[in-house]
């Protein structure tokens, strides 16, 4: 059954307490965005600090965002494979396989354009 008060201001207030319930489980769960938001936490700063053109504290800033944001859906994904069940599949392996890679691409991604933009700016 749907909700009376799902749309306006209050749609918005429940889907943000929801967001902010998978932060609070993303927090609890999972030791890589718990390492991945202390990293960011510390780069943001940094990223702010540095003299570099705005569209390059841009690409930093947005940089640390994606690598959170798909460390998120990587979590996501790896709860909805455990939920299915304990045995092992090919296809639930996969799934799990490249969602990782999917994270370890945004940490490249990220790697890159913070060593190219602060390589370039200070070497």
């Amino acid at each position: 059954m749907k909700p009376e008060n799902n749309h306006g201001i209050k749609r918005i207030i429940r889907a943000t307490g929801f967001s902010m319930k998978g932060l609070k489980a993303a927090w609890t769960h999972e030791a890589a965005f718990r390492q991945e938001l202390i990293l960011a936490a510390i780069m943001l700063p940094i990223a702010f600090i540095v003299d570099v053109t705005i569209v390059e504290k841009l690409l930093l800033i947005l940089t640390l965002f994606i690598v959170i944001i798909v460390e998120l859906l990587n979590s996501a994904i790896e709860a909805v494979v455990d939920r299915i069940g304990d045995e092992i599949h090919t296809l639930s392996g996969q799934a799990k396989d490249i969602a990782s890679a999917a994270v370890f691409m945004s940490l490249a991604l990220a790697g890159i354009t913070w060593t190219i933009i602060l390589t370039t700016r200070y070497l």
